[in-house]
């Protein structure tokens, strides 16, 4: 990989994904450009979506990573994060439709339309953020890799919803829920209620199992990822932060902005689980 293409993905990592930054680095040296590689794009596409202020726009620059990722020896037209995002591709023979069906699952971060029901919204993080951790330990030990396939799931599930709740401040300024359908029903919701915020008991209810939801698939992770080789942990490391992420969102106020986790903090977790596991 050229190194001023592996220097720019690493610093937009840095700058846009500090949970994935430190965790590459108690990844072997010479697997990090690759790691930094595939977390940019991750953060890439995460910025496309959040900064596209009309579907349309967000869709042609999704288009044009496809375009990137399906063109075969398409060169990503200098673009550095394109140049490294494919050299790694290459270089570990990752499968193509992981990242089709990820930019599939991306396009509906454009639009305000809710997952219908929880299923629905844990296909979204097998998509996006399971197979980013799938994806990445592929890249650590290909051999491997096959075994991660469960605490990859859980794992994704994990992130991805805290995610989401830790972005509703966010979705809400843009007119969108993220609480599927069947959750806001059972907290006596529906999406214009939950974002008028009319109902605090309701809101917090919804918000509540939403966080009981990504704990519960915290917990499935951490008992499918004790069992893989070490081999494999920083790809698995981002999950650990999961609970202290969600620790810091309010359920009763959900769309003040939540704290950001101190980078010391981060860093405590994540050397604690990189020496211990889960």
């Amino acid at each position: 990989m050229d190194s001023a293409d592996a220097d720019i993905c690493r610093e937009h990592v840095a700058q846009s994904d500090r949970d994935r930054y430190l965790s590459v680095l108690y990844a072997p040296e010479e697997k990090r450009p690759h790691l930094f590689a595939l977390y940019a794009f991750n953060a890439e596409v995460a910025e496309i979506t959040a900064r596209a202020r009309e579907a349309l726009p967000g869709e042609i620059r999704l288009q044009w990573w496809r375009d990137v990722l399906t063109g075969g020896d398409y060169s990503g037209e200098g673009v550095p994060l394109a140049n490294a995002l494919l050299t790694t591709i290459n270089e570990f023979k990752l499968p193509p439709f992981a990242f089709e069906a990820y930019l599939d699952a991306r396009i509906g971060d454009l639009y305000a339309d809710p997952f219908q029901d929880r299923t629905e919204l844990e296909a979204y993080c097998g998509q996006t953020a399971s197979a980013t951790i799938q994806l990445a330990s592929l890249v650590l030990d290909p051999a491997a890799a096959r075994l991660a396939a469960e605490a990859a799931g859980h794992g994704g599930c994990a992130v991805g919803i805290a995610g989401l709740i830790r972005l509703m401040p966010l979705h809400r300024a843009r007119g969108k829920c993220s609480v599927p359908l069947d959750l806001l029903k059972a907290a006596g919701l529906t999406p214009q209620s939950f974002l008028a915020g009319d109902n605090p008991v309701g809101v917090a209810s919804a918000v509540d199992m939403m966080a009981t939801l990504a704990r519960e698939h915290y917990g499935k992770f951490a008992a499918a990822a004790s069992a893989l080789p070490t081999s494999l942990r920083p790809a698995l490391l981002p999950v650990a932060l999961t609970p202290a992420h969600l620790g810091k969102v309010k359920a009763d106020k959900p769309f003040d902005e939540a704290r950001p986790l101190s980078d010391l903090r981060r860093q405590w977790i994540l050397m604690r689980s990189a020496a211990r596991g889960w």
